[in-house]
């Protein structure tokens, strides 16, 4: 779905209720990652139906520049089924991928990445970039966006604006 505008009805006939029942987590883990003082983004590694790896931003708190959300959750998956390869997995992620993940997602063999909100400035799917679609890639990752995009993009808008007003107040 590259550099398509993302319309509700487009939307909502594009993905299943099992799609949308792992994105709710995705955001849950968000959720999760903004209450300890990170950006929030979630993460669900989903094969056969059932989660074996999630994550959510933790890069502050653990002090490393890879702690994104899909880095965790394929971490986590990687350690859950004992292999780097996580074919015939989808990763549900509350945030368009950047370079760095989309990268990483392209290593594990995912086979399908859903995001809700697009990212701009460093969405590497479909926003700066189509990652995935480079034809030196030597794996094919199929990617969908737009799931449950006001609701991530809320999550983000309410995140930065705590954020400003916070830093304002110490000013």
């Amino acid at each position: 779905m590259a550099n398509q505008e993302l319309t509700e009805d487009s939307v909502a006939t594009q993905f299943s209720a099992e799609d949308r029942r792992w994105m709710e987590r995705a955001l849950a883990l968000a959720r999760q990652g903004a209450e300890a003082g990170e950006v929030p983004v979630g993460a669900v590694v989903v094969r056969d139906g059932e989660a074996i790896g999630e994550g959510f931003n933790c890069p502050i708190g653990t002090h490393d520049p890879t702690a994104h959300a899909e880095i965790c959750a394929l971490r986590a998956a990687g350690r859950a089924i004992e292999n780097y390869r996580l074919a015939g997995a989808t990763l549900y992620v509350s945030l368009e991928p950047c370079a760095m993940c989309a990268g990483a997602i392209v290593h594990a063999r995912i086979d399908r990445v859903v995001y809700a909100a697009m990212e701009p400035k460093a969405g590497a799917v479909a926003s700066t970039q189509n990652f995935f679609e480079q034809p030196q890639l030597n794996y094919r990752v199929k990617a969908e966006g737009g799931l449950l995009n006001q609701e991530a993009g809320e999550q983000l808008r309410t995140f930065f604006k705590d954020r400003r007003r916070t830093k304002k107040a110490q000013v």
